[in-house]
């Protein structure tokens, strides 16, 4: 009875210990798999935001920052922006003479003011192309039975006793403003009514003139944004 019952008991106790070793395994595998699975998609979380990181530094800056637009550099005429009044030949040329005079009126009294040397540079040149401006219109006009007028317009005369209260700084930035203002308006008038007229030496005129406002527009760009 004895020697049967031994080797039932060692046969039990293998049972037993082989089950233990299963399970054991079958516990570690598990865990070296969520560990391994953990792991990975760790490193993959870092690759990815790794990944997004460089992407974004070599994304393109965005085209409004661009320094270009900032000094004025690329300041241009927009014929479908805000113009001065041009519904005819007669009409456009009464308002680029207006425009002459309000730029060389708040240029001259620029002069008499405490400005930088920018500004005084600015005034200067608004003051002699815009005088050469009128004096080329005038044949033209002449031609055309068209009267320029001498002063500036309603806008610019009820502006100008504001203006000559400012001084210094105050001044600068003001007509510095009002030049940006006042030559992108004028420039794309020249724009617009370059498509309208038949008359072929207006049309010359206006080639010849619109280099020179838009020069004076991209001054006026650098000049205020110095300013600020």
């Amino acid at each position: 009875m004895k020697r049967l019952i031994l080797p039932l008991l060692g046969a039990g106790l293998l049972a037993l210990n082989a089950c233990s070793t299963t399970d054991s395994s079958t516990t570690t595998s598990a865990t070296d798999a969520a560990s391994t699975s953990a792991t990975g998609t760790a490193a993959d979380a870092t690759a990815t935001t790794a990944t997004d990181t460089a992407n974004t530094a070599m994304a393109p800056a965005s085209a409004d920052s661009s320094p270009a637009m900032q000094d004025g550099s690329m300041a241009k005429a927009d014929p479908t922006g805000p113009t001065a009044p041009h519904a005819d030949d007669k009409e456009f040329m009464m308002s680029a003479a207006h425009s002459d005079q309000n730029e060389i009126q708040l240029s001259r009294m620029a002069l008499t003011k405490d400005v930088s040397a920018n500004a005084k540079t600015l005034a200067n040149q608004m003051i002699a192309d815009h005088t050469k401006s009128t004096a080329n219109l005038k044949p033209i006009a002449a031609k055309a039975g068209v009267t320029l007028p001498l002063g500036m317009d309603a806008e610019h005369k009820a502006l100008a006793p504001t203006m000559a209260k400012l001084t210094g700084k105050e001044f600068e930035t003001k007509y510095l403003a009002q030049m940006v203002t006042d030559h992108q308006k004028t420039a794309n008038t020249l724009a617009a009514h370059k498509t309208m007229t038949k008359n072929t030496a207006l049309n010359g005129w206006i080639t010849t003139t619109l280099p020179v406002v838009e020069q004076h527009l991209s001054m006026a760009h650098k000049d205020s944004n110095m300013k600020m």
